[in-house]
């Protein structure tokens, strides 16, 4: 046989399309994408054929191969590209995996809010157009105490509207050992420039003192900011300057106070074995005049930027053009609201919440998700060592950058496989689980992973392995 005779063996587009196989997945995907699946399946083969140089009677031209192969590229054309992942590295707040969870306790809420009309820019007390704000402001002021609230879609816009709002065009005095840089390269100064404010950076990276930024208030400053460094800090031969003396300088020069606190925490976690973290409430009592924070952070609830503090000020925000182009949708808005409901009982809150719950979690209760899903990997009989080890997890996020929290994990050594071979086929299986690799072995920590997940890894493992 040559390369002519297997050639003219390749079915047409028109032949696949009338195998039965195929007409069924035209009932179920797009017909253009069925055929743009059958064309690039016969391309495969025809560029298989050119490059054949040995072997040619061995080559199979078979029509069943290639309706598998169509009904495989054109499933995965359809699917999503947001896949649903296991978190198996034990990061709990992990931003590239999609930082917080939100409770399951709200899902139902969250569904009516998705798919059934609501009250969103509608009171139904005056019978008359209302604000989607309306929704969000009396339980985070309860909460918070602050004299008014304002959600924008991220931590960033609220504090570009904030700068925008309250010095744009003069000056925003700032300690320069507090410009920092958030996630995807985006840095305080370049949005303090986007915003209109002009940057004003006082003391050294490591020290400043009140009197750097007394000395450099005039008449063009509008605001003194700080900026709570969440995702690095700086050791040794330190200072800064904390809220409530700023606040007495902003009231001596009548100057509002800012803070931007980034990741938002609302409970004292030092409660429960983790370091003190300064909380909104903190921020607040302080004296800021006005706090910023993420709602997708350490509250554990959807992507947000919340804006609390000072009525006048908070005021002026909601008529800059900016808050419609920043503005939230209702999904984030039920959700916002469900989370901070949990707030009001702090012990629900951390039950309840998965971000809270998985960085309370007491070694015990590891221990014994570790050894439930030892016991079921162990039961798969799969081709490799497996041992429970201690381990450390990470808050994650841009939060507490020096905190690890002692875990427990499950440690896999392959006997006939790399470690890197094993953690690839483990990503790219159907569950997409995401663990990492130390000291030569797979690493399952069992903090971040759902005890739902455990019969799921451990049968992805036995495909994997066996």
């Amino acid at each position: 046989m040559d390369k002519r005779q297997l050639f003219s063996k390749l079915p047409s587009v028109d032949e696949i399309l009338g195998n039965s196989k195929i007409v069924n997945i035209i009932s179920e995907y797009p017909r253009d994408l069925v055929i743009e699946g059958i064309r690039e399946a016969i391309d495969i083969n025809r560029k298989s054929i050119v490059n054949l140089k040995e072997n040619i009677n061995a080559f199979d031209v078979s029509i069943d191969n290639i309706v598998n192969d169509v009904i495989n590229r054109v499933r995965i054309k359809y699917e999503l590209s947001l896949k649903k992942v296991i978190n198996a590295t034990g990061v709990v707040i992990h931003t590239n995996l999609g930082r917080s969870l939100l409770s399951q306790s709200i899902k139902n809420e969250v569904l009516n809010t998705a798919f059934r009309y609501s009250n969103l820019e509608y009171d139904i007390d005056k019978g008359k157009r209302g604000s989607r704000y309306s929704h969000l402001t009396e339980t985070i002021k309860r909460i918070t105490n602050a004299e008014d609230v304002l959600v924008v879609n991220n931590n960033a816009a609220a504090v570009l509207l904030v700068l925008s709002t309250l010095a744009k065009d003069k000056e925003a005095i700032v300690s320069r050992g507090e410009l920092v840089e958030v996630g995807g390269s985006f840095r305080i100064p370049s949005i303090m420039e986007l915003s209109g404010a002009k940057l004003v950076e006082v003391g050294a990276t490591n020290k400043t003192h009140l009197n750097d930024y007394e000395e450099a208030i005039n008449e063009e400053t509008a605001i003194l900011m700080k900026v709570h460094t969440s995702n690095y800090k700086i050791l040794g031969f330190t200072e800064s300057v904390e809220i409530k003396e700023l606040k007495k300088l902003g009231e001596k020069y009548n100057l509002p106070v800012i803070e931007d606190l980034g990741s938002g925490t609302f409970i004292d976690l030092s409660k429960y074995g983790l370091s003190y973290e300064p909380t909104v409430l903190d921020s607040l009592k302080n004296g800021a005049d006005i706090v910023t924070f993420s709602g997708d952070k350490m509250l554990g609830g959807p992507q947000a930027g919340i804006i609390v503090g000072k009525k006048e000020y908070i005021d002026k925000m909601k008529k800059n053009q900016l808050t419609r182009a920043l503005r939230v949708d209702k999904l984030t808005i039920c959700a916002l609201e469900a989370t901070f409901r949990m707030y009001l009982d702090e012990e629900k809150a951390i039950n309840e919440i998965p971000t809270l719950k998985m960085l309370t979690y007491k070694i015990s209760e590891l221990d014994q998700k570790a050894k439930s899903l030892y016991d079921k990997i162990i039961d798969k009989n799969i081709d490799a060592n497996v041992f429970i080890e201690d381990g450390l997890s990470q808050v994650g996020g841009g939060s507490m950058p020096l905190e690890t929290i002692q875990t427990k994990v499950i440690a896999i050594a392959p006997k006939n496989m790399s470690v890197s071979s094993l953690e690839e086929k483990l990503r790219l299986s159907d569950s997409h689980i995401i663990a990492r690799i130390y000291d030569n072995k797979y690493i399952l920590d069992v903090r971040t992973i759902f005890e739902e997940e455990f019969e799921i890894i451990a049968n992805e493992l036995k495909k994997a392995l066996n």
